[in-house]
């Protein structure tokens, strides 16, 4: 059974930066693309990013370009989301997840993410 571990997340003043992490374990067969969602009080859980385990192609949300990084450590299954300049509207929690090849799940980025970590707080505050 996949198990995602987010961690990074807390409290930053506008412009600032942090660094998610994701750490995957228990699952033996192929794991298609890892993304990052997120989810604001009162609106529809969004996705922010993601990156295909085949070719490490990237995809991020229109708002997010150009400040959010997202990466991956093969050797520790580890993805990262490096978040810079900040804004109040990043204010969320951030969910990690997986497409191990369900046929469930939210369809996103041409992925279907399954599998789901527990979520990190991320607030945007002066």
């Amino acid at each position: 059974q996949v198990q995602l571990v987010e961690s990074g997340g807390g409290l930053v003043q506008p412009g600032g930066s942090l660094r998610l992490s994701c750490a995957a374990s228990g699952y033996t067969q192929r794991y298609y693309a890892f993304g990052w969602f997120r989810q604001a009080p009162g609106k529809e859980r969004e996705g922010v990013s993601a990156i295909s385990t085949s070719d490490a192609s990237t995809y991020y949300l229109e708002s997010v370009k150009g400040r959010f990084t997202i990466s991956r450590d093969n050797t520790k299954n580890t993805v990262y989301l490096q978040m810079n300049n900040l804004k109040p509207e990043d204010t969320a929690v951030y969910y990690c997840a997986t497409d191990i090849g369900t046929n469930h799940g939210s369809y996103r980025f041409g992925f279907r993410f399954g599998a789901w970590g527990q979520g990190t707080q991320v607030t945007v505050s002066s």
